[in-house]
């Protein structure tokens, strides 16, 4: 069998994206053929696969670090929250049902298969296979029916490394606790442990090592330092977004983006917000949109309909359309772009009461939600400037109205978007468009940038992933971990401790 390892979490957002995504890069620097893989991810950031399904945006860039072009075998399952009772489930990059959290407990093992058949494909092209696990093994509320943690582990038979993060504190209980709640069986697949997020000289947790030796009867594959760069490659999770105000700089452009409850595909973002001289502000709920914004950039969301309602709620809509009648611009991406026209329709009820709501008003198109999904990667050129944009579709609605007559882009013979006739309020189905340096140069100098051209976001994503590699190799066992990748066996009493 293929040799393939679990990274499992003592809890949320310990890092198991991130130690993935360097692995995957280490073992690809050593000349093997690695593949990322997820048997079932929560997000509302997701990917375009090159096979055209979507994907979480964690697992296309494990795939980026593995020199390889993602699949939607990568992340057979991926829940997309629309409420906070449910969720859209994609099956292979596509949609296949909506479900509340309650129906999806009940229903998830019914995936199973799916997912065993994706990474059953996954393997056949490989030489290792890097799982993700979602959340925690110590969620034992959750173990019935299981299909993201050691349910998978144990279908799959693949032995799991156990990570804790000692930045928030309580790594040893959170590591010896995990195996004290779990089954015997369920211990047994975890073959040794690794902590991350260390500050500071590592030997000082010399002896809280030895201490989880003694206590779990595993080996330690690594202490795993800090990495500080993580923020220049894509987050998943939209936790990331509440970390911005440590990352603002002084600069020439100041772009200003509303939280929305139910933002998705924040990654849009990253170009900018690495850009030298550029301050993307992320505005979180309860505090009005600053009034010195350059442009107003309204984000992706998974529900339109529902964060207009909170945009609302927060006054934004208010400062908006003052920010507009300034003469300041605004621009809205996929969801966003659908805020700012007069209505949306949604006479299925695909993102919940079916019925149709008054929208931003901004530009003069309306907005139907289809159950068809759009879902493309294109090479698009942008109509104002004429530079080239490299990026995807992910999105449910078809806009028409006046102002599509002056479209955003040109994606081969069909436009793309909308904008005002004096060019200030415009908008674009078109995510991941910044990544594009030549459009994002043009882009930035029109707001005013200083110099925005001698940035490059896929170089710096590429260097990143190759320092993020070197990090791993430099502090975690990889010797170790091949070797108890390759312990792959329908025993799962050899998957204990060497």
């Amino acid at each position: 069998m293929t040799p393939a390892l679990m990274i499992q979490g003592t809890g949320s957002d310990v890092g198991k994206s991130l130690i993935v995504a360097g692995l995957a890069r280490a073992f690809t620097a050593r000349g093997l053929n690695v593949r990322p893989f997820k048997p079932q991810n929560m997000s509302n950031n997701a990917a375009v696969a090159v096979d055209g399904g979507e994907i979480g945006r964690a697992q296309a860039l494990q795939a980026k670090a593995c020199r390889v072009a993602p699949s939607v075998h990568m992340n057979p399952v991926l829940l997309k929250p629309e409420t906070d009772t449910g969720a859209q489930v994609i099956v292979r990059g596509k949609r296949d049902a909506t479900l509340s959290a309650r129906d999806y407990m009940t229903a998830r093992a019914d995936y199973l298969p799916a997912i065993l058949e994706s990474f059953h494909d996954i393997c056949a092209e490989a030489d290792l296979v890097l799982i993700e696990g979602a959340g925690s093994p110590a969620e034992t509320n959750l173990r019935q029916r299981d299909i993201a943690n050691m349910g998978f582990a144990h279908a799959a038979d693949v032995p799991v490394v156990l990570v804790g993060d000692i930045h928030r504190g309580g790594v040893i209980a959170a590591i010896v606790g995990t195996f004290a709640v779990i089954t015997q069986e369920d211990s047994d697949r975890i073959a040794a442990f690794l902590i991350n997020k260390f500050h500071g000289d590592t030997a000082l947790f010399d002896e809280g090592v030895r201490t989880l030796i003694d206590r779990t009867g595993r080996p330690c594959a690594g202490v795993i330092p800090h990495f500080a760069d993580a923020y220049r490659l894509p987050a998943e999770d939209a936790v990331a977004l509440e970390r911005e105000a440590a990352m603002q700089q002084d600069s020439s452009v100041k772009i200003v983006v509303p939280r929305l409850s139910r933002i998705a595909n924040f990654d849009d973002l990253d170009p900018l917000r690495q850009t030298p001289g550029v301050t993307v502000q992320i505005i979180q709920p309860g505090h009005p949109l600053p009034g010195d914004a350059d442009l107003i950039l309204l984000p992706g969301t998974k529900s339109t309909a529902g964060d207009l309602a909170y945009l609302r709620a927060q006054g934004w809509d208010i400062d908006i359309l003052a920010h507009a009648r300034r003469g300041g611009r605004v621009l809205g991406l996929c969801g966003g772009y659908q805020m700012l026209g007069r209505k949306v329709h949604d006479p299925d009820g695909l993102e919940g009461s079916a019925g149709s709501v008054e929208a931003l008003g901004l530009l003069d198109i309306e907005t139907t939600l289809v159950a068809d999904k759009s879902l493309e990667n294109v090479e698009a050129r942008h109509v104002p400037n004429g530079t080239p944009i490299t990026g995807y579709e992910i999105h449910l609605g078809e806009s028409d109205g006046t102002d599509c007559a002056r479209p955003f882009a040109r994606i081969g013979n069909r436009h793309d978007g909308a904008r005002s006739p004096d060019g200030l309020i415009e908008g674009t189905y078109l995510h991941g468009v910044f990544a594009s340096d030549t459009f994002r140069a043009a882009y930035l100098k029109d707001l005013g940038a200083d110099d925005a051209g001698d940035f490059s976001y896929e170089t710096a994503v590429e260097e990143t992933l190759d320092a993020l590699a070197a990090h791993m190799d430099t502090h975690a066992d990889l010797n170790m971990l091949f070797e108890i990748a390759q312990r792959r066996s329908a025993n799962p009493s050899r998957l204990k401790a060497v």
